[in-house]
Formats: C-alpha cells, sequence, structure tokens
C-alpha cells in the first residue's frame, strides 16, 4: 500500500470540493471587499491549530492588509506541548464561556466589519461565542469548517449550538470526520489531517479574489513581495506602506473603544 500516493489522492479530492464552492467564495470575498474598501477590516479568528489559517491570510507574502489577525496566545501557544503554556490548558480554555467576550471588548466593532471564524469542528466554545457576538453587532460572519467532521460532532455549549448556526455562509475544508484521511497498515487510527490543506486552499481564494475586487474597484492592495520578484527596493517598499495600512486601519479600531 503506498500510503503517501493515498494520501495525495485524498487531497485531489479536497481541491475538488474546495472548487465546488466557487460561488460561496466568491460572495464571502465580496463582503471582505465591502470591508475593506469602507477602511475597515475584516477580523480573522481561529484557536488551536486553526490558528494555522489566520496566519495564511495576513501578513505572509502575497498577503495585504485589511485583514484583523485575532490571535490569543492562550488560546493557541501549545508548542511546549505539557507544562507551562501547554496543549492542556489551551484546550480547557477555548471553552470558556466569557472568553470571547473578554477578546472582543478591546476593539471598536462596526457593521462594516465582517468576520472570518475558523474553526475545524466548529464545537468549541471560544469561536462559537466569537461569531454570535458578530453577528449581534450586525457584522456578517463565514465559517471556515469541516461540515462532515461538525455535523458528526457535539457541541460544547451548553445549548448545543455550533459555529454553523451563528454564519452567514460556511466554506468547508472537505476533510473527513475526524481529519486524519490515511489508515497504515497495522495501526488502528488513521494519520495525516486534510483541513488545514482545504483550509489553506480557501483562504488563498478568498485572497485571490479580494484582491481582484480591490483592484478593480481602484484600490488595488499592497501585497508583501519577495525582493526576488518585484526588486530588492520595491519589497521594502510594499511592506513598509502595507504595515503601515495596517496601522492606520487597527488605529480605527482602538479610537473610540469603551465610548
Amino acid at each position: 500500500m503506498d500510503v503517501i500516493q493515498d494520501y495525495l489522492t485524498k487531497c485531489s479530492t479536497i481541491i475538488r470540493v474546495v472548487e465546488q464552492q466557487s460561488a460561496t467564495i466568491r460572495e464571502a470575498a465580496g463582503w471582505f471587499a465591502d470591508t475593506i474598501l469602507a477602511g475597515r477590516m475584516v477580523h480573522v479568528f481561529g484557536s488551536g491549530h486553526s490558528r494555522i489559517m489566520v496566519e495564511e491570510m495576513w501578513p505572509r507574502y502575497g498577503s495585504f492588509p485589511g485583514f484583523n489577525p485575532i490571535v490569543e496566545l492562550s488560546l493557541t501557544f501549545h508548542n511546549l506541548v505539557v507544562g507551562a503554556n501547554g496543549q492542556r490548558q489551551a484546550m480547557f480554555l477555548e471553552n470558556v464561556p466569557g472568553l470571547a467576550e473578554r477578546i472582543l471588548r478591546n476593539f471598536d466593532l462596526s457593521e462594516q466589519d465582517t468576520a472570518l471564524i475558523v474553526s475545524s469542528s466548529g464545537c468549541n466554545v471560544v469561536p462559537i461565542e466569537m461569531a454570535e457576538l458578530f453577528q449581534q453587532k450586525g457584522i456578517k460572519v463565514v465559517a471556515l469548517l469541516t461540515r462532515e467532521h461538525s455535523e458528526q460532532s457535539t457541541s460544547k455549549r451548553t445549548d448545543g449550538k455550533k459555529l454553523s448556526d451563528f454564519a452567514d455562509c460556511i466554506l468547508d475544508t472537505g476533510a473527513p470526520v475526524g481529519d486524519a484521511m490515511v489508515r497504515v497498515p497495522g495501526l488502528d487510527t488513521p494519520v495525516a489531517p486534510g483541513s488545514t490543506v482545504g483550509g489553506a486552499l480557501l483562504i488563498n481564494c478568498l485572497k485571490v479574489e479580494v484582491a481582484r475586487l480591490l483592484t478593480e474597484a481602484g484600490q488595488p492592495p499592497k501585497v508583501l513581495s519577495a525582493g526576488v520578484v518585484v526588486g530588492a527596493e520595491k519589497a521594502v517598499e510594499l511592506f513598509e506602506a502595507a504595515y503601515d495600512e495596517h496601522a492606520h486601519r487597527l488605529a480605527r479600531l482602538y479610537q473610540h473603544v469603551g465610548k
């Protein structure tokens, strides 16, 4: 059995699942572009390994300002695995009711904002409450989850509601139940997750469509680009301009906090 080919074949299936969501991707990208054109920000949140998708959106090469990456270290910094700042604590904290409200208390939100909430299971409390709070503020929410896995999982909320219950549109990573995709002969449990593959595809499909819409609207984004592509001087110019724009957009989110 060629387990490498098995994984790659299943990834090909994920590509097809993402491709079938083109209309939904375009709808979500349209909302995001409207937010950015209005001078506001798209709030991107994920706990645990969903943080990967937040960082894939911004800031990195091939990305641009307009996105507010909300990465709470207590929910995502588990590289030590055990001991202080370990995975057990992070998994506990992402199911503490009320934490999402305390995080969002830091920002002056507007109905012109939009949000992208990433959670493969869509069943942990903090991401669900994030989506719920955004909707209460009149902010459109895009949920990036694994539909099949979420539908067969049990919510950690006492009322049983999931991320999908507070989403204006849903994007599916296409990964299977349990995420891991490959069965190794002699091993009882599958290995090699697929949600990161599907999630990264969705993030970058959103990114390129938003870039197209911004450019067509006469406001082409300042894309972080490598010196080998645009030249060293231009690369530095883009980096500085993109980070400055991010700072200016972020400043608006703090301007009227608590007023």
